[in-house]
């Protein structure tokens, strides 16, 4: 059998002219081998490029808008016959969109909606700017979308980048279509004046020309606020009769009045600046008067709240609002509220300084007045108070310029909640350092000059926790004498009230300058006026306002409620204190609400309380092993709870937080639950008091039973595990030594171990029979890993055994490698061979064929001489011995010829049967 799977004798015809082209030949062999590296070299190629192409074709876009739709799509991004349309347009609005955008989608309904009510005066046109094909794509280069260009004829583009709501989307497109008022009576002056925005008017005469010289800049500036300011806040005017501009001091036709409330007005300086649109609305830009500004976050990752409250405390009012109405009852009524705010030259000509008291509350010593027809019932004293002293202030003072008599009165707190004081008698060490520390403070109150009684607390310079309450007010000199007798001009409130604003019927509680509402009968914030208050404190808001129908989210973080169907808030956030303040939402936003609210905060001690946020996500469960404690139920959890409690601190993105989860909840169910309580609170998502507050997470606090205010704090330099925290616990959870114990509480201690003990030996037979049902489990496993052990013996000699059939196996392959190379090389050493042969039947061939030729040219001579007759015999004889030699040498050489053809298919045979 042949290699090739033929016969011998089959193959043979074959294989002999394919192996003498191959010897005659060699450079067919080498062309043939170039040709086929070539082409693998080209399927390589096609092969790795087609593996690049891995992204598919876009597919054609379709229309993004309706067939139906006033707006008309080019979803191809046809951005020149955009231009060519916008030609013959006065008003043209662009809407650049992308497909795939989520907010493009949104505000395409907005758009249509706009487009329906207004298609017969403005064009509306959406481009397609995603397109890859797309002239948009090409030439425009957006980072985000929707994008919406305006153009006013040739002016423009005018971004939009307010809110994608169709009444902003509308109000400022006809902003576009009418940037200017026109003002042709006195009545529509004032009404243009009275707007809480900042007004530019422009006088201009008609008369002679229908474009006055300087018209058409004018107009343009208006476009260009616009297009600087998208929220509008400059509204632009003009006025036509001489008459009316008049009454603003305009005379000459092409002067600009830029309108402030509070601040003078001004006039366009022409021979300073340029009369272009550019520097008239530069000028008005930079010189416009702000009372009241309109947030609109985009809703991105904007920086617009945080650079606004950098700049200083600001009430943020939210109020729904629809630009398109007419009227805006609550929003004038806000607008009052803040032009009395800041009408400070009006507060200093007609109105009194600002006051904490009103007039019955702030009763005048007239010189003129008999000291003994002098009354004095809305004064109050502390003398009953065991730890009160009168106070003169020395002229050389800083108060003494607005205060020249104070009551001291000393009030001791320990750790957070204060104490009550119960010493009979006052202590001079403590007055004198009541004094010291009065002294040493610079107390500045807040009044000029002022008849009226202010308290305030201050803390103790030689103690952390010692606080004093000073009362002070102006008083006549030659009325000073009243002091050294036995009714003084400070007499004892009817009601006194403990630091935490509740009723208090002792006597001997000292009430803390957060309730001096209470502690001063007749103090009502009505009686400071609210006119100017802006420039007669250091606390000025900054007037925000909010579309509550977009933002309320923010006033759901800032404490509205989130059940209310009446979106209105007010919040004071005051950035550099890190507080904030919210207006009770149970009374209406008014303007007296809103007064009142911005008078609590600009006094000098507010009496408004930081609002704590507090999460309402969190649902409580009777059965939880962790206490989950919000900003509402930390009091009631940490200090009105008769157990030990052990807080932690955490958040939801604090990665070591939650590794310490399976510690608390091991020591949860350590300790026993009539005794402890462990607990957890987001500091995230609840705000606490400022001494309940921690900068660094986790924090872990503990709480002591009966010693609440001396609360503890977890080392930091401990590991947090679960030895540690029970050391931590049960060393600080038992009574103090300093304290005296009776009999009584021997008696408690000791059924309170014997709790402990029993509750701990529970503890330990548990904990036994999960160590008995851990060596069960132990004993499982080394079964399972002696059988594991086993299993491994075994699949170890497997491997052994299939390494040696690996090693036969490897050498047979190597023999029959040997075998292969054998035969190869006796195929050679035959084809050579063959080749031999082959040369010799060539030439064996040639060689007959000149017998042939030569047994041919014989017979040609012999058939002459038959012819020929010869008459003697002689010559008969000689041409029979000569015919009889030609024949004997024909017969040899055929004889030959045969031998060598036998001896050739005898070598092939034998060749054969080799192979």
């Amino acid at each position: 059998m042949s290699l090739c799977g033929g016969s011998g004798p089959a193959a043979a015809p074959r294989l002999r002219p394919r192996a003498a082209q191959m010897a005659r030949r060699p450079e067919l062999l080498c062309g043939a081998a170039i040709v086929l590296g070539c082409a693998f070299l080209v399927a390589l190629k096609v092969t790795c490029s087609r593996a690049k192409d891995v992204t598919m074709p876009a597919k054609l876009p379709v229309n993004f808008f309706s067939t139906r739709s006033p707006v008309i799509d080019l979803f191809r991004g046809q951005l020149d016959y955009a231009d060519h349309l916008r030609q013959d347009s006065e008003i043209v609005l662009y809407f650049f969109y992308a497909p795939w955008c989520g907010q493009s989608i949104a505000a395409r309904e907005e758009i249509e909606h706009v487009a329906s009510r207004l298609s017969d005066q403005v064009l509306f046109v959406a481009v397609n700017c995603w397109w890859n094909q797309g002239k948009c794509r090409k030439q425009k280069h957006f980072f985000y979308f929707p994008v919406i260009h305006l153009y006013h004829r040739s002016f423009g583009p005018i971004e939009y980048k307010g809110p994608m709501s169709a009444v902003y989307i509308e109000k400022f497109v006809r902003r576009v279509m009418t940037p200017l008022l026109y003002i042709s009576s006195r009545s529509k002056l004032l009404d243009f004046l009275s707007n809480y925005e900042p007004g530019v008017l422009g006088y201009f005469e008609f008369n002679a020309s229908p474009q006055p010289p300087g018209y058409l800049t004018f107009f343009t500036s208006a476009l260009h606020s616009l297009k600087k300011d998208y929220l509008g806040t400059i509204r632009f005017g003009v006025i036509t009769d001489k008459h009316v501009a008049e009454e603003i001091s305009l005379v000459h036709s092409g002067s600009v009045y830029l309108h402030r409330h509070v601040n003078t007005s001004l006039i366009y300086p022409n021979d300073i600046m340029n009369y272009t649109a550019e520097n008239i609305c530069k000028w008005a830009l930079e010189n416009r008067e702000m009372l009241i500004r309109w947030l609109r976050p985009h809703g991105g990752k904007s920086l617009l709240l945080n650079n606004e409250l950098k700049k200083g405390p600001a009430l943020l009012i939210f109020i729904p609002y629809n630009p398109l109405a007419e009227i805006h009852p609550l929003l004038d009524e806000i607008t009052k509220v803040a032009l009395e705010y800041h009408n400070c030259n009006k507060s200093q000509a007609a109105e009194p300084d600002l006051q904490h008291l009103g007039d019955t509350d702030s009763p005048a010593f007239d010189s003129s007045v008999p000291d003994a027809h002098m009354k004095l019932p809305e004064t109050f004293s502390i003398t009953k108070y065991p730890c009160c002293n009168t106070v003169v202030l020395p002229q050389w003072h800083s108060i003494s310029r607005t205060h020249n008599v104070c009551e001291l009165c000393i009030n001791q707190t320990l750790g957070v909640k204060p104490n009550k004081v119960h010493v009979p008698h006052c202590n001079f060490l403590e007055i004198e350092a009541a004094l010291d520390s009065f002294y040493l403070q610079e107390h500045t109150f807040f009044q000029v000059i002022s008849n009226t009684i202010e308290c305030s607390n201050f803390l103790s310079f030689y103690s952390p926790f010692s606080y004093y309450t000073a009362c002070c007010r102006t008083v006549n000199r030659h009325f000073l004498s009243f002091i050294s007798s036995e009714k003084t001009i400070f007499q004892t409130p009817k009601v006194a009230f403990s630091s935490h604003g509740k009723k208090d019927n002792t006597q001997h509680s000292i009430p803390h300058i957060e309730d001096r509402n209470c502690f001063i009968p007749n103090l009502h914030i009505s009686g400071i006026n609210i006119t100017g208050l802006s420039c007669r404190t250091n606390k000025t808001l900054n007037l925000y306002l909010l579309d509550s129908n977009l933002f309320w989210i923010y006033a759901e973080r800032l404490g509205a409620s989130r059940s209310t169907h009446l979106k209105e808030f007010a919040a004071i956030v005051d950035l550099k204190e890190e507080v904030h303040y919210v207006l009770d939402q149970n009374q209406s936003l008014v303007g007296s609400a809103l007064e009142n609210f911005i008078k609590n905060f600009s006094i000098l001690y507010s009496p408004l309380k930081r609002h704590l946020v507090d999460d309402p996500s969190v649902h409580f469960h009777e059965q939880r092993v962790i206490t989950e404690v919000t900003t509402n139920t930390f009091h009631n959890t940490v200090f009105l709870s008769e157990k030990n409690v052990l807080l932690l601190y955490y958040a939801q993105w604090c990665g070591f937080c939650a590794s310490l989860n399976h510690v608390f909840i091991q020591l949860a169910r350590l300790l026993p639950p009539d005794n402890f309580t462990v607990a957890r609170i987001d500091t995230t998502r609840n705000d606490l008091p400022w001494e309940f507050m921690t900068d660094h997470l986790p924090t872990i606090l503990f709480f002591p039973h009966q010693r609440k205010e001396q609360s503890v704090k977890f080392p930091e330099d401990f590991s947090v595990n679960l030895p540690n925290l029970l050391k931590f616990i049960l060393h600080h959870s038992s009574l103090s030594s300093s304290e005296p114990c009776t009999k009584e509480c021997l008696h408690k201690e000791t059924v309170l171990q014997q709790g402990h003990i029993s509750h701990l030996e529970r503890e330990i037979q548990k904990l036994r029979s999960e160590i008995s049902a851990l060596h069960q489990a132990h004993d499982q496993l080394e079964a399972q890993l002696s059988e594991a052990r086993r299993e491994e013996h075994r699949l170890q000699q497997q491997k052994h055994t299939l390494e040696k059939q690996h090693k036969t196996l490897q050498l047979h392959s190597e023999q029959l490698q040997a075998t292969y190379d054998q035969k190869n090389q006796e195929l050679l050493e035959m084809a050579e061979k063959l080749q031999e042969l082959a040369d010799a039947s060539e030439n064996l061939l040639k060689e007959n064929t000149l017998l042939r030729i030569l047994v041919a040219s014989r017979e040609g001579k012999l058939q002459s001489k038959d012819e020929i007759k010869e008459p003697l015999q002689s010559e008969q004889t000689l041409s029979e011995d000569n015919d009889v030699s030609v024949s004997t040498a024909t017969a040899t050489l055929e004889e030959k010829r045969i031998d060598n053809i036998d001896t050739i298919e005898t070598e092939h045979n034998s060749g054969n049967r080799t192979e």
